[in-house]
């Protein structure tokens, strides 16, 4: 059988990608987030689409990267550890939006946290490159992160 073609992984690795966000359309923020306490620092709402949309096409490249390096066969850790993180950050607009949790929220961050930055370390063995395009997420996780806390001591 013959392998698909790399743009076709890459579409694959997309598609697969934006399922993510996908989990979180039906939780989308309403009038309970808009009442909520935040603090100064709280990014305007319209800059999350742009800025996640951009940080989900970056790591879908960083998957397809590493992929392109041996695939399954060579990578299944770094492969998995990713599809893990992915489900932890499709976990997170159901938790904070859809059940108006911040507390599992903030749970499912620090998890999606530290998956984030193992599958960086080990993208960074297969693909440097890989690892780079992952930068960007864990900096804005880490922001998350720090915005999630905020608004669940806030709102107690």
């Amino acid at each position: 059988m013959k392998p698909a073609p790399a743009w076709l992984a890459l579409l694959g690795w997309i598609g697969l990608t934006f399922l993510a966000p996908a989990a979180g359309f039906r939780s989308m923020p309403d009038a309970w987030y808009a009442q909520l306490a935040k603090p100064a620092w709280n990014p305007p709402n319209w800059i999350f689409a742009p800025v996640w949309t951009s940080l989900y096409l970056a790591m879908a490249v960083a998957a397809w990267l590493v992929w392109r390096r041996g695939g399954w066969r060579e990578n299944p850790k770094a492969l998995s550890v990713y599809l893990i993180q992915l489900s932890a950050n499709a976990l997170w607009s159901p938790l904070f939006f859809g059940r108006h949790q911040p507390l599992w929220a903030l749970i499912d961050i620090a998890v999606l946290w530290l998956g984030v930055l193992v599958t960086l370390a080990a993208f960074a063995r297969v693909s440097r490159p890989a690892a780079w395009l992952l930068a960007p997420y864990m900096a804005w996780v880490t922001f998350a992160s720090a915005l999630n806390f905020s608004l669940w001591q806030l709102n107690r």
